[in-house]
């Protein structure tokens, strides 16, 4: 389930060029099934209408500690209690100074000193300002009081000049948002690698000997890792999907190169999960000129074993594979298990409906080295990846 599912988010908005920004971002929280209200300063409202973040968020916008016609509402104490979270974006050198010396002399600052939730503060200003000494100070007191910041980015800024100070893209806010808002971080101080998408074995110049998988459940895989606080390395062959948040991101193409990749790479991690559709074989030689319609005529050979490789030398690391089989499977998965000193295997059969290559859903079997089994039903590759992660908790314990 997307982390972002019926969470209570305020976004307070400063009077940064960049306010219009926020537009977009509210959107995307609620896309995700947040429940939004926002505060805006008295200088956001001079960059942006309230009106745009009413219809957006579906909610009145907050802009005064003071209720209609001079009569006190503390709105800042309700809203404090009502946010699990409080995102200032975009944050201006303004608002970040008052927020470190615990002012409350409008609704945003008053709420966020009196907020027990979480806080992330996303920076946009002119270089100038955000390098100078004293808000660079303050901007540390705040990271140690464990405020969240999300940027600033580097590039052109409003004054035309190019530097430090850009507000941060939109889904780099909303992926460390869904970081601090997963409750399970039972991988803290884990080095996880991930393994997905296909392999390329090159025919000739023009052509591949490859597969269909386009990489979508270890990328899953590996943005749950990343949000249960695993320092999380994707290893990822051919595949167009965006590299989830936080994730170090290394791209391959042949067998060969995934191989070397995780060998270097597991050699320091703790968990390696092999979720890429590896080539099993690829051609004895490869030809140099583009193959004609009369040469049909094609000799193969196997590929590197990776995962069995990895099991050789794993020690007391954990391995989980995959299984991608479409007759007497569960028997063929249970003995690569076995075969390849796995601590768990993944089967799935992409004949059965909803699962397997090019869909955004699957259908699997978990097994267990002791021959347990769980069948899961068709779900979303992305709580699938959710199952998997907790089962391979319990084998952490």
């Amino acid at each position: 389930m997307d982390p972002l599912q019926n969470k209570r988010i305020i976004v307070g908005i400063t009077g940064s060029i960049a306010a219009y920004k926020a537009g977009e971002l509210v959107r995307e929280l609620k896309r995700g099934g947040a429940e939004v209200k926002v505060v805006m300063t008295e200088a956001a409202q001079e960059f942006v209408s309230p009106l745009t973040f009413q219809v957006l968020s579906g909610n009145p916008v907050y802009t005064n500690l003071f209720g209609p016609e001079g009569r006190w509402d503390p709105e800042h104490i309700s809203l404090a209690q009502w946010g699990e979270l409080v995102l200032v974006a975009p944050a201006t050198a303004d608002i970040i100074s008052k927020l470190s010396l615990g002012l409350a002399g409008d609704l945003l600052t008053a709420l966020t000193l009196a907020s027990q939730a979480t806080i992330i503060v996303c920076p946009a200003m002119n270089s100038g300002m955000w390098e100078n000494p004293i808000l660079q100070s303050n901007s540390k007191r705040l990271m140690e009081l464990g405020f969240h910041f999300v940027g600033p980015g580097y590039g052109e800024l409003a004054s035309g000049k190019i530097g430090k100070g850009r507000f941060a893209q939109i889904e780099e806010i909303i992926g460390k948002i869904k970081e601090v808002l997963y409750p399970k971080r039972n991988l803290l101080g884990k080095k996880v690698v991930v393994t997905a998408g296909r392999t390329e074995e090159d025919l000739d110049p023009v052509r591949v000997l490859t597969n269909r998988s386009s990489g979508r459940m270890g990328y899953s895989l590996a943005q749950v890792a990343n949000w249960r606080g695993g320092e999380v390395t994707l290893i990822s062959g051919p595949s167009i999907l965006p590299p989830p948040f936080g994730v170090n991101l290394q791209r391959v193409r042949t067998t060969q190169e995934m191989r070397e990749k995780v060998k270097d790479t597991f050699r320091e991690g703790d968990i390696l999960v092999m979720a890429a559709a590896v080539a099993d074989f690829k051609p004895q030689s490869l030809h140099q000129k583009k193959l004609s319609r009369g040469e049909l005529s094609l000799k193969l050979e196997p590929t590197p074993d990776i995962l069995k490789e990895m099991g050789e030398i794993k020690g007391d690391k954990i391995l989980v594979g995959f299984a991608l089989e479409t007759g007497n499977s569960l028997d063929r998965a249970k003995r690569k298990l076995e075969e390849k000193n796995l601590d768990l295997i993944v089967l799935n059969d992409p004949t059965q409906e909803g699962a397997g290559f090019e869909v955004e859903s699957n259908v699997v079997t978990l097994i267990w080295r002791d021959g347990r089994t769980e069948p899961l039903p068709k779900l979303p590759k992305l709580e699938v990846a959710e199952r998997i992660w907790d089962r391979i908790a319990e084998i952490l314990k």
